[in-house]
């Protein structure tokens, strides 16, 4: 009896054991798996929809007459946006011609009597004749210049007409008719869409896993589709907090050191795939970005 019931307390304690070291394998694969998971394997919550942002401003100053747009539509290339005081400009346009046929004429003259100085001979001085064609050269010059005016009043008379550079979507649309535009400006924003990519900003540590082509899994908030991409390049640089400039153009480094030391996250530029239309790509919208790492390639511990 004693023996057995000896046997009875080795098999349960036996048991126990093995079922404490079974859960402990259970965790220490499981925290090792999260420890890849968290720390080397490339994917982020820290992404962003990015775009191409047009920053509309107008070439010339005026009145705003006419504003085709509203906020929030879609636009093309060459679409106008709005319209600035075409009529004075038409009149700066029209003094300049005026101004060029007025030098014309001029000229016209002063070659007509340089040529009745040179066909009289010696009856005129050669300061006369020298007059004549100096007069000629510089009415010359002056037509040019007329002439370099009335381009500019068509040139600007164009540009009173603002369009749309790029495809997009024109946003921030506060502009209204009669509203004075200055030159260089900003009056609305236009996102120019054939542009949009995604930023993910990974981890320094989680860098050594990602290459160029490799093909990713974005996942928006809020969205129940993900959406494919492939990475186009990795950040060249970020900024160094850690170093400012200084008025003696020197380096100033930060003297403190912090001892708990973060990550850097490095943005990962994403080139995407073909959307569906009912996926709205709003610049600044929130994205899981995760990388799809091929199985043959070697995974490269921390070294932190």
């Amino acid at each position: 009896m004693e023996s057995r019931s000896d046997l009875k307390k080795i098999l349960s304690v036996s048991g126990r054991v093995l079922v404490t070291a079974a859960a402990v394998a259970v965790a220490a694969v499981g925290a090792h798996r999260l420890y890849l998971h968290y720390n080397l394997e490339p994917w982020t919550r820290d992404g962003r929809v990015r775009a191409d942002v047009v920053e509309v401003s107008p070439d010339v100053n005026g009145l705003v007459t006419a504003v085709l747009v509203r906020d929030n539509q879609t636009v093309h290339a060459g679409q106008v946006l709005f319209v600035i005081d075409r009529e004075r400009y038409e009149l700066a346009l029209r003094q300049a011609e005026a101004v060029i046929a007025n030098d014309e004429a001029s000229l016209v003259q002063a070659k007509r009597e340089r040529q009745r100085d040179r066909a009289l001979g010696s009856l005129v001085t050669t300061e006369q004749v020298e007059e004549g064609d100096t007069k000629v050269q510089a009415l010359s010059a002056q037509l040019q210049g007329a002439i370099v005016q009335r381009d500019t009043a068509r040139l600007n008379l164009e540009r009173t007409t603002v369009r749309a550079t790029v495809n997009g979507i024109v946003t921030n649309v506060g502009l209204q008719p009669g509203d004075y535009a200055a030159t260089g400006h900003q009056v609305l924003a236009l996102v120019d869409t054939d542009t949009v990519y995604v930023d993910g900003y990974f981890e320094e540590t989680k860098l050594p896993q990602i290459r160029e082509g490799d093909r990713v899994r974005i996942h928006l908030m809020g969205q129940d589709t993900d959406i494919g991409g492939t990475v186009e390049s990795i950040a060249a640089a970020i900024e160094d907090r850690e170093r400012s400039a200084s008025s003696t153009n020197l380096v100033n480094v930060n003297p403190t050191f912090s001892w708990v030391r973060l990550a850097q996250r490095i943005p990962v530029r994403i080139r995407l795939d073909h959307v569906s239309d009912d996926i709205r790509l709003i610049p600044g919208r929130t994205a899981t970005v995760s990388i799809d790492v091929p199985r043959n390639r070697p995974v490269e511990g921390s070294n932190l």
